[in-house]
């Protein structure tokens, strides 16, 4: 499966024969990056913010997935599980939703603006993940000591940061640095996008830097 990352906390995973997914829109008048264009059968909403909503910048979607619960959709299965997470309270908590996406065997987790170290429940209800889409870079989301913690705790095989500040986003984040220096790594060299098969997987948690696309 492919894995491409668009900016921010939004990522398009494809795999043939498979729905194709896209995370988190964001409205580029908010958060910065370019406009999206993207095609996609599921589109999955972590929050209702306009970093992560914007369900219009992506054509073709039938499915739109913005809570918790379990789906099937074009081969896909699909865990949604409801945590606290950054922005504007409700009445008890705000509410944030981590995906899991399993393709045939090989699990995706987003974790949306996750904002504390999940509970043990929340992550054995995640299951085994093979790659995490992680906040990283502060804000209403995980700063770099907790996602960090969140690794550790979750022990999934690849770690793919978000949410953090780059050329391209005019929100105020920490940068990618400061997460790396955490995981005890200098510089990662950065790729365009994954490619992951089952056999593909290392056995120790390996960090990889996605480029952002233009949408």
């Amino acid at each position: 499966m492919e894995i491409t990352w668009y900016g921010h906390s939004c990522f398009r995973l494809t795999e043939r024969n498979y729905a194709t997914v896209v995370t988190d829109p964001f409205d580029h008048k908010s958060v910065g990056y370019d406009a999206l264009k993207l095609k996609a059968d599921i589109v999955t909403v972590s929050h209702d913010a306009p970093g992560h909503n914007n369900m219009d910048a992506v054509k073709g979607s039938e499915h739109i997935i913005d809570g918790a619960g379990e789906f099937e959709i074009g081969g896909v299965f699909i865990t949604a599980v409801q945590t606290a997470g950054g922005g504007k309270k409700t009445k008890d908590k705000s509410r944030n939703t981590l995906y899991v996406f399993d393709y045939e065997g090989i699990t995706v987790a987003h974790l949306g603006d996750l904002l504390e170290v999940p509970t043990q429940s929340e992550v054995e209800a995640l299951g085994t993940v093979n790659v995490l889409l992680l906040p990283v870079g502060g804000g209403n989301s995980l700063n770099a000591a907790k996602a960090a913690e969140v690794v550790s705790t979750i022990e999934p095989n690849i770690v793919i940061p978000m949410h953090y500040a780059t050329d391209g986003t005019k929100l105020k984040l920490e940068p990618l640095s400061k997460f790396l220096k955490e995981m005890g790594l200098g510089k990662v060299e950065s790729q365009p996008s994954l490619k992951a098969t089952r056999s593909s997987l290392p056995q120790e948690t390996k960090v990889i830097v996605l480029d952002y696309q233009q949408g």
